[in-house]
């Protein structure tokens, strides 16, 4: 059976419905819409997706690579685990349980089976219309027991594991590793570029483009383009932005790296769901 690609999922706010009754299209596309909230590298979202009868397929969308921070698109493929698990998530609430496959064969897309069910609650799927990405100083409080158990338990999966940081040792030692890398890539003028692309100084620019880096979130004010390439050529140096990383990494609970067993396509996709649980 023929299937309808969406190339450009729409990109504006909507209704946070559970349990919708409405018909099987009207709620294919409503899952999509939940897809496109899910974290991607740069929020470049940078996925397509593919409806039929019984299947949702997201498909990379190539032509929203980055290729000076990800090369070998492991940061896209991530991405797209993220939208799926967001599409799991609201499946089940809406009646519709999703088994997960990666095909490689059809370029590396993600296929979600769906099935109807008993519609089951989901907190989850309450929190995506609300997760987010920051990059500001934490209150540094520390996380209870059951707190890091369940935290451990989400961002687990098949062939992927979690790790917390939580001693101060260790977050220290991680924090070399990130200023290694940071200062790596602030030296490297095709990520620069590539990030200036990416970031949305502007309030109007955030609301015309729909993704990439709204300033604001980041902790810088809105301001134009043509000021913000400017500020930012002053101000994105090694040393400033590693003192920024390096405040807001201790003034966090801990750190989770994800593990995978496998360095591939399917791993990274199950690394992605995996994040989007934790994150969720």
């Amino acid at each position: 059976m023929s299937s309808k690609i969406y190339e450009d999922a729409v990109r504006q706010t909507w209704r946070h419905t559970e349990g919708s009754s409405a018909g099987k299209q009207v709620l294919q596309r409503e899952l999509v819409r939940y897809a496109t909230l899910a974290s991607s590298s740069h929020n470049t979202q940078c996925w397509k997706f593919a409806l039929d009868d019984r299947h949702i397929s997201i498909l990379p969308d190539l032509s929203r690579r980055c290729p000076a921070v990800d090369p070998d698109d492991h940061h896209l493929f991530v991405s797209l685990g993220c939208a799926a698990e967001n599409l799991v998530q609201a499946g089940q609430v809406n009646g519709m349980m999703g088994d997960v496959e990666f095909d490689p064969a059809a370029g590396g897309a993600v296929r979600i089976t769906l099935e109807p069910t008993r519609p089951l609650s989901s907190p989850l799927f309450q929190a995506i219309p609300h997760r987010q990405c920051s990059r500001v100083a934490y209150d540094g409080r520390p996380l209870s027991n059951e707190d890091l158990k369940q935290l451990e338990q989400a961002g687990c999966g098949q062939g992927v594991s979690v790790l917390l940081l939580t001693e101060k040792n260790r977050i220290e030692t991680v924090i070399e590793y990130v200023v290694q890398g940071n200062t790596a890539q602030i030296q490297d003028p095709s990520f620069v570029e590539e990030l200036k692309a990416w970031i949305r100084f502007s309030d109007d620019e955030a609301v015309r483009y729909g993704d990439g880096l709204f300033s604001r979130p980041m902790g810088n004010p809105a301001v134009p383009r043509w000021l913000g390439n400017m500020l930012l050529n002053v101000f994105l140096t090694p040393k400033k932005e590693n003192d920024k990383c390096v405040k807001n990494i201790r003034s966090s609970a801990g750190l989770a790296v994800f593990v995978s067993k496998a360095d591939d396509k399917r791993h990274w996709v199950e690394a992605g769901r995996c994040y989007e649980r934790f994150a969720l």
